[in-house]
């Protein structure tokens, strides 16, 4: 495949041909199918690429099919394992855009997909291929895996069936994530696996996850919102977007401080997007001040999500979710601003009051609920330290501290405390 010459990429949206990706002189062009178009159910792929007879330039197009990719060092080596140049979005999504994201599945012009099937792995397979993953991101090249997903942390789509892991191939759809321990960063396994469990304690709608024992070392499996299991049927893919995709910005501008969207982009959106809105509206200003309070300094627009089902959008569940204030080597600025303000120290309660308002929120309300939640979040955070998955983890310890901190300092701010 690396050696080919592709002109054309047909795009699949679950079992049906949406439209198709085209290559001119290194720049894309996206076209919905004519037949899809016709259908009463079509829906578009993307907030960012209405349903229309014209094709859309690379301009427009190109953020939501680079959002599909991995980022950063991640993508560096698949490009040099598949032997592309690392811009190359067009080759990428060729050589490793089979399950992706969604229900987006991307194939060379032509090409008929293969059976679905599972390649179950032993224990000593599973524990060699998380091995291979910093040289081999995704596995790719290994014969008949086409699997991408956006980010800059290691991580391998996978089908879990209670008991066994395997690799989907040809046209099966992956059911879960793993996800290994990022070197650089402390107990980050058990830091996701407790910021995870703390917002479902808390109330907020997360993708569900476990902490497997793979070898000597902990893997988070996360179970994929993306996907569902009908009765007796095969797992099937349902439609997600990040807001990053959703707003047309590509995957590198997903930071704030770098011209990426702030948080009234995503309550915009949104409002937008949903129908009702109000709910999800609600939802997405609980998660910010989760993200706030926990120290998730790395809640930036790709780490929110539109998910589509039932003819609608919502937010989706929550995912990525890690206190990465206790590591000292990290930045201690917010991926988005709350008011005007890049760091937690400097937010007073005239900035909480500056974000609400701008994002259309009203100031009484949000104030409440971020006042019950610097409250109760605490107490539940101690709880669940306290179980056996969690009590003698120094990470949660520290978590559990800066909880503390931050909502008794958040309480202060806002005369409450």
């Amino acid at each position: 495949m690396t050696g080919e010459v592709i002109a054309e990429l047909n795009v699949w949206l679950s079992d049906q041909c949406a439209g198709t990706l085209r290559q001119r002189l290194g720049a894309l062009e996206f076209q919905y199918k004519e037949q899809w178009l016709e259908q009463p159910q079509a829906m578009p792929l993307s907030q960012s690429l209405p349903l229309q007879a014209e094709p859309f330039a690379d301009q427009t197009c190109r953020p939501f099919f680079a959002g599909l990719l991995p980022e950063g060092q991640l993508r560096q080596r698949i490009a040099q394992q598949c032997q592309i140049s690392r811009s190359n979005d067009f080759g990428l999504l060729a050589a490793i855009g089979g399950d992706c994201a969604g229900a987006v599945s991307l194939r060379v012009s032509g090409q008929v997909a293969e059976p679905a099937a599972v390649e179950w792995l032993e224990p000593g397979e599973l524990i060699d291929l998380l091995d291979q993953l910093p040289q081999r991101p995704m596995l790719a090249q290994r014969d008949g895996l086409r699997l991408s997903l956006a980010g800059a942390q290691d991580k391998l789509p996978v089908v879990f069936d209670g008991q066994r892991i395997g690799l989907p191939r040809g046209d099966a759809a992956s059911t879960h994530i793993l996800k290994p321990a990022i070197a650089a960063v402390r107990g980050s396994v058990i830091n996701e696996a407790f910021c995870m469990a703390l917002a479902k304690a808390t109330g907020l709608q997360v993708a569900d996850t476990e902490i497997l024992g793979v070898g000597n070392r902990p893997v988070l499996l996360v179970r994929r919102y993306d996907r569902r299991r009908g009765d007796g049927k095969p797992w099937q893919r349902l439609h997600q977007e990040d807001v990053c995709q959703a707003l047309g910005v590509p995957p590198e501008l997903k930071y704030q401080n770098e011209g990426g969207p702030d948080l009234n982009a995503c309550f915009h959106l949104l409002r937008q997007a949903t129908r009702p809105s109000a709910p999800q509206v609600i939802r997405l200003l609980e998660a910010v001040v989760f993200n706030a309070l926990i120290g998730n300094h790395d809640a930036h627009a790709k780490n929110f999500s539109l998910l589509y089902a039932e003819g609608r959008a919502r937010l989706a569940p929550l995912y990525d979710l890690l206190c990465t204030a206790i590591y000292p080597t990290l930045t201690a600025s917010m991926a988005m601003k709350l008011g005007s303000k890049y760091r937690f120290a400097e937010v007073q309660g005239r900035h909480w009051q500056q974000f609400a308002e701008a994002a259309g929120l009203s100031w009484a309300q949000s104030r409440q609920r971020l006042l019950r939640t610097a409250r109760q979040l605490p107490s539940l955070a101690r709880r669940l330290q306290a179980e056996d998955a969690y009590r003698d983890e120094p990470v949660v310890g520290d978590i559990t501290s800066l909880i503390e901190q931050r909502c008794a300092l958040t309480l202060r701010r806002l005369d409450a405390g």
